[in-house]
């Protein structure tokens, strides 16, 4: 299950865009985050481009996201030997949840706890009480771990773009309002932006492990 060494990836920060690590990589330590994943369609995508295309006429450097999710906790750091018992503490915590639906169709603008980093996101407006219900169980597993537990009263969000800096000066006023219309007016939108919970991921250095929902 584990090929290679305990060192885990490389922090080499040319490999993604220059983003500052929040916390130093040391041998054997590993950056863990619990999320839910988030399958992106075409239509979504043919979304993604017309909104960026637009906040890229506000702040330049904005650049599209690899994948998408929704975080169920903060990253934090876990030392190799503990990630199986981690992972399985998690399978237990959720092995009781129904997959849900849920919709994320408000545009929100949001900042890294440094203000290193800043996102264009899709907040839930519909299915929060089913990710907080979720976040509890997760919270419970990084308290019998000693690790951080996830933000009071969060947003539940898909994170769209990226950018490395505080740009939200530049972005919350018309720009975000202006998204917001594009969203809005986006052939089928309602339907576009409504999904299904299916699945919890775990991503741990660079292993990844899924969990289902009934």
């Amino acid at each position: 299950m584990f090929a290679g060494t305990e060192e885990g990836p490389v922090d080499d920060s040319a490999q993604h865009g220059g983003r500052v690590r929040t916390f130093p990589h040391e041998r054997g330590n590993w950056a863990t985050h619990v999320y839910v994943p988030y399958e992106a369609r075409e239509e979504f995508l043919d979304l993604l481009d017309a909104l960026l295309c637009h906040a890229q006429t506000y702040v330049p450097r904005l650049v599209r996201m690899e994948a998408f999710h929704l975080s169920l906790s903060q990253s934090v750091v876990l030392r190799h030997h503990w990630i199986l018992p981690f992972v399985q503490a998690l399978k237990d915590r959720v092995a009781s949840f129904q997959r849900f639906c849920f919709t994320a169709d408000q545009i929100k603008i949001y900042t890294n706890q440094e203000k290193t980093r800043t996102f264009v996101g899709l907040e839930v407006t519909s299915g929060h009480a089913h990710f907080l219900d979720l976040v509890a169980e997760v919270d419970r597993v990084m308290e019998e771990f000693d690790l951080s537990t996830f933000y009071q009263d969060p947003s539940f969000h898909i994170s769209l773009a990226w950018c490395v800096g505080d740009a939200r000066l530049q972005m919350e006023g018309p720009c975000l309002q202006e998204l917001q219309g594009i969203v809005d007016e986006f052939e089928d939108s309602e339907m576009l932006l409504r999904a299904y919970a299916e699945q919890i991921r775990c991503k741990s250095g660079n292993k990844f492990f899924s969990m289902p929902l009934k």
